[in-house]
């Protein structure tokens, strides 16, 4: 029960000095050098000490927790002692590496040589045993504590599990009411002595008026102050329908906690102020602000969780009565936690008895199951509401329902075992729900807030969806992080408890021969980020200012940046493994194992990968080429270290492998140079002039200004087709890209000129010859079968010599200028 009176001081306690509960490693190391050595006289006093009293088992408690912070005190001590002559063992050790290998049994070496050697390792040792004394200490004095601790929650454990007294036997009633006479008796007692001293009665009458001040202000605060927040946020709301509005409510909102609180804080010190108090009614006015506090949160909490009216997002979406009666239950549940601590300090101050505490106990036990068993119901309620309602967030409606099946059972549970007689059992089962239910709800309302102050800081308008940006939610996850130590103090682990998991925590992990710290992986981070920043700032200034200023192609340029990028990386990632002080040599036989043992999972992304670097060195391809691989055809856009990103002439984005790329055949039109061969096919008209045509052809090849003169133009007499004499018009461009309209515009010069020149361009011909033309006569139709000319040739030309310049390429099916995907280069 004293955990649940000072359970809000604690949390703020825990929430400010957990960071500080150990300090990182490598300031313990730095120090270490500076700090004297422990003195281990005085550590083995303590140490025996401590392996008597668990030897015994006769101590309470509180003197187990005394003894164990005393060891948590040295085995910090020890800690740091461990990394005595660091520095000086390290420089030794390097000494001794110069000398080379030792030589191997039955091998000798020069004098001189072994000499120095066994001087050295004489030093070393020397140096090396404060730190082996250090660790043998520091692995006693941590095995002490967890023997301590072992301890104490077995004792946890069986407290738990005891049997008590029954509060429904009628024989145990009197205990309770007699506890609670004694109680008042023993207070009014020191009231009337108080009184009966003149001393005190003159103090009293002297500073009357400060008390009828402070009650004065306590009333008002205490009756009216929470109504009077109520109306300054509902004002506020209704002056400003938008984000700044709500944010503001919300934090005026704060004051219907503050403002009862500062209420009772006035109470107690007017109380205080009469002087006619005794040890009695001090304890428990001390106190008293924390009690109110839980009452007011519960009831600050239930306004805000389940608002009637709420112009921001709503965490629940019930019927209005629903919501009022679940208000009521948050406000019930606080006043049980205040009633509840109340009466552990008056146990406590009273020494009740245990049959008086079991009788005080159980009604606040049966009223605690009972709101816990109407709150489930009610959450359960939701989620089926928002289940059937809201499919976007099925997770989030399971756990409302799980957890308000699991406040059913232990609302349940908890009043069961109070009447068969486990108290302990039966708080376990009421309180901590409790508590945990009002954590969950101001995780609930905090969250909220932020998403209502990140809409006002963003100014995004009032939504349903407007909170859930990752911003918002990314801090929503690092609240719910912060809140699982005081999830665990609310369950029963103790501050020790935390305080020895961040120890472990920051004390790190030992990783071969090299201990991991928290702070070395923080200083790895650091370190790693400056130089990947680095990195990106010489490929910016490389890409933007240098580059441009050279003749590289836009390839070149595009690969040096690439390859600058997995340098600076490689180096960036390697300072900061030298800089966290992480040795990973002891674990190369582990990563060279592990390496294969990759190497064989993720071969084609191992291939992939190196490809890409061939890529980047070789450059058979660059950025911006135009190229075809496995029938696709492209402008290169990136190349990545896994695979390459190609741009079709109809906009849609190939990724190809590297591996492909370098294994496969890859056809380049744009490597060496932009020059490319265009091939024209014409057919003119048997009986045309076979020489006319070919001088034609070449002069409207000559003539086009992308057409190069070095080659000239050529002309092909294919032959003698079916319906046509066939020639084929060869160009060579300068720039390949411009193919298609090249083509086009050649194909319009050439059908201008036939036309002027009275060349015919045939249609498909073709003979029919009918075999019964008697079966067409009978039908009426008179056949009269054609005549066919004779047919009209030229004689045939001399053979035209073959084409002397060089055809490395075929004839180009797509270029990146097409009237669907031109290609910008």
């Amino acid at each position: 029960m004293t955990m649940l009176i000072r359970i809000f001081a604690v949390v703020l306690l825990t929430a400010l000095a957990f960071p500080l509960a150990a300090p990182p490693a490598t300031a313990q190391q730095a120090a270490a050098t500076e700090e004297a050595a422990p003195d281990y006289a005085a550590w083995e006093k303590v140490a025996r000490r401590a392996e008597g009293v668990l030897g015994a088992g006769r101590a309470s408690d509180a003197a187990l927790s005394e003894l164990r912070q005393e060891l948590v005190d040295w085995r910090t001590r020890l800690l740091n002692a461990q990394g005595t002559n660091a520095a000086r063992i390290k420089t030794l050790r390097e000494q001794i590496a110069a000398l080379g290998a030792a030589p191997a049994e039955g091998e000798t070496e020069p004098d001189e040589i072994a000499k120095r050697r066994a001087e050295l390792n004489k030093q070393l040792a020397d140096l090396q045993a404060p730190g082996l004394q250090a660790v043998e200490a520091h692995s006693r004095a941590d095995g002490l504590i967890r023997e301590i601790d072992s301890v104490i929650r077995e004792r946890q454990t069986s407290k738990l599990l005891e049997l008590g007294p029954t509060p429904l036997n009628p024989v145990n009633w009197a205990a309770g009411a007699e506890a609670l006479r004694e109680t008042g008796t023993a207070m009014f007692r020191e009231l009337a002595e108080a009184w009966a001293t003149p001393s005190r009665r003159a103090g009293f009458r002297e500073d009357l008026p400060v008390t009828i001040l402070f009650l004065g202000m306590a009333a008002v605060l205490l009756a009216r102050g929470p109504r009077w927040v109520v109306l300054l946020s509902e004002r506020l709301i209704l002056g400003r329908l938008n984000r700044g509005g709500v944010v503001f409510s919300s934090l005026v909102s704060l004051g219907q906690i503050v403002v009862p609180t500062v209420g009772l804080v006035l109470l107690v010190a007017a109380l205080a102020s009469t002087g006619l108090g005794g040890e009695r009614l001090a304890q428990l006015l001390t106190v008293l602000p924390v009690l109110g506090l839980s009452f007011f949160t519960a009831r600050w909490l239930g306004s805000r969780v389940f608002a009637a009216h709420s112009v921001s997002r709503k965490l629940f979406d019930l019927p209005p009565e629903r919501m009022a009666e679940a208000r009521f239950h948050a406000t019930g549940m606080g006043l049980v936690i205040a009633l509840a601590g109340l009466l552990g300090l008056m146990g406590e101050v009273g020494s009740f008895a245990d049959e008086a505490k079991v009788v005080l106990g159980f009604p606040l036990v049966v009223a605690g199951g009972l709101l816990l068993i109407r709150m489930g119901q009610i959450l359960h309620a939701q989620s089926r509401v928002a289940s059937e309602g809201d499919q976007q967030r099925p997770y989030r409606n399971r756990l409302i329902g799980l957890f308000g099946r699991a406040a059913v059972g232990f609302g349940v549970t908890g009043p069961v075992l109070g009447a068969i007689g486990y108290k302990e059992a039966a708080d376990f089962f009421i309180y901590p729900p409790i508590l945990t239910l009002g954590l969950l709800g101001l995780l609930m309302v905090v969250q909220r807030f932020v998403g209502d102050l990140y809409d006002l800081i963003s100014g995004r308008d009032t939504g349903e969806g407007a909170a859930d940006a990752l911003l918002p939610v990314l801090i929503g996850l690092m609240l719910a992080v912060m809140a699982l130590p005081v999830l665990a103090l609310i369950w029963g682990a103790r501050v020790a408890d935390l305080t020895e998991i961040w120890a472990r925590f920051t004390a790190g992990f030992t990783l071969g021969a090299t201990r991991i710290s928290p702070a070395d992986f923080l200083t790895f981070a650091i370190v790693f980020t400056l130089g990947y920043a680095l990195t990106r700032l010489v490929q910016g200034t490389l890409r933007t200012t240098v580059l441009p200023k050279t003749r590289i192609d836009p390839g070149g340029q595009t690969a040096i940046i690439s390859g600058l990028g997995y340098v600076g990386i490689f180096l960036a990632a390697l300072i900061a493994i030298t800089t966290a002080g992480i040795d990973l040599s002891s674990l190369a036989i582990v990563a060279g194992a592990l390496s294969v043992g990759i190497g064989f999972g993720l071969r084609t992304i191992v291939e992939n990968f190196v490809s890409g670097i061939i890529l980047l060195i070789e450059r058979p391809i660059s950025q911006g080429d135009w190229i075809e691989v496995g029938g696709v055809q492209g402008i290169v856009q990136d190349i990545s270290v896994r695979s390459t990103r190609i741009q079709t002439f109809d906009r849609t984005d190939v990724i190809v492998p590297n591996a492909d790329l370098v294994a496969g055949q890859v056809t380049n039109w744009t490597r060496q140079n932009l020059t490319g061969r265009v091939i024209l096919t014409v057919g003119v008209a048997y009986g045309t002039d076979t020489r006319k045509v070919e001088r034609i052809l070449r002069e409207i090849g000559e003539s086009h200004p992308l057409v190069m003169i070095k080659p000239p133009p050529s002309v092909v007499f294919q032959g003698f087709g079916a319906d046509a004499l066939e020639f084929e018009l060869r160009v060579i461009l300068r720039d390949i890209n411009y193919g298609l309209s090249v083509r086009t515009e050649l194909n319009h010069e050439i059908a201008r000129r036939f036309a002027e020149e009275g060349i015919e361009i045939p249609f498909a011909q073709r003979d029919i010859w009918l075999r019964n033309p008697e079966a067409l006569r009978t039908a009426g139709s008179p056949v009269t079968a054609p005549a066919i000319p004779p047919a009209q040739s030229s004689p045939p030309p001399p053979r035209q010599q073959d084409d002397p310049q060089p055809e490395p390429r075929d004839d180009l099916g797509g270029e990146p200028d097409d009237a669907d995907g031109d290609a910008s280069r």
